[in-house]
């Protein structure tokens, strides 16, 4: 499990669950590593009090009932939350594995047997979402986690019901990650059907395989000009030649032009047995070979500078509310990776989503000088009734939060 040491102002608990390590953070708040009275791992997301209102309480509330609605052995669970809580937080499953996009950017694409094999994991997951009366709407390699188990979607913070007129976002917004945004949803039309879905998952399985997206520009208006261009022909370059008709269909311009998802998962099952292989043979290559590359630590994350304007930063920048005005098809301001957020941009819970887990930022604190390290792991502590409770871990917990704490001791500059 990897996770950043906690610092000394971080909470110990919350909602019953005690807290072991920093995951990440954004401009929402802090996501940690948790442990629930039984033992079970569960990434905790917490809103951080300067962004705490009662229109933000509304619209978390939302995103919560949206979430207790999905489900399905590809999904990563909804555990509990607590929208009015001094500090809303949330806690889902934590999957212990990378996100795809940093899997494929540190050791490369996937072979094709192993692409088509999350082709259609993924698609069978996004096909029981879409039963259920929802979008996922923001699909892309870093809400894919690779874990142990095989690959599980997360982040449904920009879910929608299908059959409903209604939306958790404000009108005239265009909500998604321009990367692997469908040309209808960067157009702003409303309502999308699941066609949105077909296409950013054609656009992971295109990052899978080649590292590379369907449109890369150097900044957010030529990127939009690209996807919401009707001729524009997505950059295919280094795809497998067994791969090529799928993405090129899934990839589609026109939403009726792009395949039913069970299609899909029938057209990856060809290119797998064209292969030589069995679907269950090729899962299980694809969760050995993403454990083989995975290191097996619980080192701390280090802190990642921001990095510059390119190719790369436009693939997956934090997921943006991107203001439209009626009759427009693409963002008035482009949003520089790592820069200040201009003011049409609205990086909050009252016109966006919860940040993804895999988004965020991975955090080490770094103590002031004479701060001793923490001491919260294995010492009693307050309880939420103001008693004392007593910490309790699994065995593995008991070695995560020890290692953090060295690790924290090691940073510490006294």
């Amino acid at each position: 499990m990897n996770a950043a040491a906690l610092s000394p102002e971080d909470p110990a608990e919350l909602g019953g669950f005690e807290l072991l390590g920093r995951i990440g953070h954004g401009g929402m708040g802090q996501v940690y590593l948790g442990e629930s009275p039984g033992g079970e791992p569960a990434a905790v997301k917490v809103i951080k009090p300067s962004v705490v209102d009662s229109e933000t309480r509304t619209r978390f509330a939302q995103e919560i009932e949206v979430l207790k609605t999905i489900w399905g052995p590809r999904i990563a669970a909804f555990l509990d939350a607590d929208a009015e809580a001094e500090q809303p937080w949330l806690a889902t499953e934590y999957v212990d594995g990378p996100d795809l996009r940093k899997h494929i950017t540190t050791h490369g694409p996937l072979p094709t047997a192993l692409t088509a094999s999350l082709g259609a994991t993924l698609a069978e997951a996004l096909a029981g979402v879409h039963k259920q009366g929802l979008l996922h709407r923001d699909l892309k390699p870093a809400n894919i986690l690779l874990g142990p188990n095989g690959p599980k979607i997360i982040d449904f913070g920009l879910a929608v019901f299908t059959e409903s007129s209604a939306s958790l976002t404000a009108p005239n917004t265009v909500l998604g990650t321009p990367a692997c945004m469908a040309p209808e949803q960067a157009n702003g039309v409303k309502p999308l059907s699941p066609s949105v879905d077909v296409y950013a998952l054609g656009a992971c399985l295109l990052f899978a395989a080649t590292g590379h997206y369907p449109f890369q520009a150097d900044n957010l208006h030529a990127l939009f000009h690209l996807i919401t261009k009707p001729d524009a022909q997505p950059d295919l370059t280094n795809a497998p030649q067994e791969l090529i008709p799928l993405l090129t269909t899934m990839l589609s311009y026109a939403p009726q032009d792009r395949p039913a998802l069970p299609e899909v998962v029938q057209q990856c099952r060809t290119v797998i047995e064209g292969q030589g292989l069995k679907v269950a043979q090729a899962r299980h290559r694809l969760t050995t070979h993403i454990a083989a590359t995975t290191p097996q630590d619980t080192a701390p994350v280090p802190p990642l500078a921001p990095a510059p304007l390119d190719a790369a930063a436009l693939a997956d920048p934090p997921t943006a509310v991107l203001p439209q005005s009626p009759g427009t098809t693409a963002p008035t301001v482009p949003l520089p990776h790592g820069s200040a957020a201009p003011a049409t941009y609205t990086p909050t819970l009252k016109a966006g989503p919860i940040p993804a887990v895999r988004d965020l930022q991975p955090t080490r604190p770094v103590p002031p000088p004479g701060t001793p390290p923490p001491a919260r792991r294995g010492q009693e502590h307050t309880g939420p009734t103001g008693g004392v409770a007593q910490t309790r871990h699994s065995p593995q917990a008991r070695r995560v939060a020890q290692q953090l704490r060295e690790a924290y001791a090691q940073g510490a500059k006294f």
